[in-house]
């Protein structure tokens, strides 16, 4: 059945210019400590260098959850079972797609992903591999509201959210967005979701700072993204990229650092960074197995199988939908 129109549900001003973008940038300029969402890392040279990134010897996450996937595909599929539409979030390149796609049986398959580009082009190379499932590509912002196609609604469904991108949030959002898609997702709806491990802390910080440079590229290109896309004037050059671990709220922090004063405008507006302050441009919160299930059923999904022999550690966890309680 192939791929159906893509779904656009990303709104720009008259220009062309993503709203929520500009908004997000400013508002995070404009703090004492200045932060911008890691969603924006998103746009198609950050979804390509990130691609390198999950290629790298270093950045172990992918490489372990395409194993738990590979090894447990048998037991996954059993505990799903067939004829679930699968809906992805921040589905990319969809690498690891075609891994449950194969186990599962599914109805159709739905990815959600703001960078349009890679969308559109994952969404016709899964059309190709497997014909006979209905793909629904939406092109959105999935930590906002996403209106799903019609076609799969009435469908069981099985939100598939991997390479442990809740943690790009703090719990406070992490489990925000857990219950939106709850409730998006429905009754009888399954999410399978990736979630890292605490670990050593030079494994975490070779994974986020590699000696090729390719995560600092990454980091840099949300600046040459403000530039590009926001009329902005900062000097990629007089930034570096940094990643440090944060035991005490169990992340990874990535941080672009100001080598030397400077002054710069963006969209008209203008703004000072003193040298050594930041950009705070990313987090990647760590989750011990109590830690990952508590924050779960605060967003409204109970665990239900867990596969977390990956080396380095990484978790695998299906969880069910349940009933909000207000008591035990």
């Amino acid at each position: 059945m192939g791929v159906v129109r893509n779904l656009r549900q990303v709104s720009a001003d008259d220009a062309g210019i993503d709203i929520a973008f500009r908004a997000d940038v400013h508002a995070g300029l404009a703090q004492r400590q200045k932060a911008i969402p890691a969603r924006w890392f998103y746009d198609a040279t950050g979804s390509a260098l990130f691609e390198d990134i999950t290629a790298l010897p270093e950045y172990y996450p992918t490489r372990s959850e395409t194993g738990l996937l590979t090894r447990h595909a048998a037991d996954i599929a059993a505990a799903i079972g067939p004829g679930r539409a699968v809906v992805e979030l921040g589905s990319g390149s969809s690498t690891k797609t075609p891994l449950l796609l194969d186990a599962i049986d599914p109805a159709a398959y739905v990815p959600v992903d703001i960078s349009g580009d890679f969308l559109r082009d994952s969404a016709l190379a899964l059309a190709a591999r497997f014909p006979a499932v209905p793909i629904y590509p939406v092109e959105a912002d999935f930590t906002q509201r996403v209106e799903l196609p019609r076609e799969i609604w009435p469908l069981p469904k099985l939100g598939f959210f991997p390479g442990s991108t809740i943690g790009n949030m703090v719990a406070r959002t992490a489990i925000d967005l857990l219950r939106h898609w709850r409730a998006t997702l429905g009754d009888g709806s399954l999410m399978l979701i990736g979630i890292d491990r605490i670990k050593d802390i030079k494994v975490l910080e070779l994974a986020y700072d590699d000696p090729a440079g390719v995560t600092a590229a990454f980091n840099l290109n949300l600046i040459e993204r403000i530039n590009r896309e926001l009329g902005g004037d900062m000097a990629v050059e007089n930034f570096s990229h940094r990643a440090v671990w944060d035991d005490v709220h169990a992340r990874i922090e990535m941080h672009l650092v100001a080598a030397c004063d400077m002054d710069f405008t963006i969209d008209g507006r203008a703004y000072h960074m003193a040298k050594g302050e930041t950009i705070h441009s990313e987090n990647s919160h760590k989750y011990g197995p109590r830690d990952a299930n508590l924050l779960l059923r605060a967003g409204g999904w109970t665990p239900i199988a867990t596969w977390d022999d990956a080396d380095p550690a990484f978790a695998l966890i299906l969880a069910e939908a349940t009933e909000f309680r207000s008591a035990p």
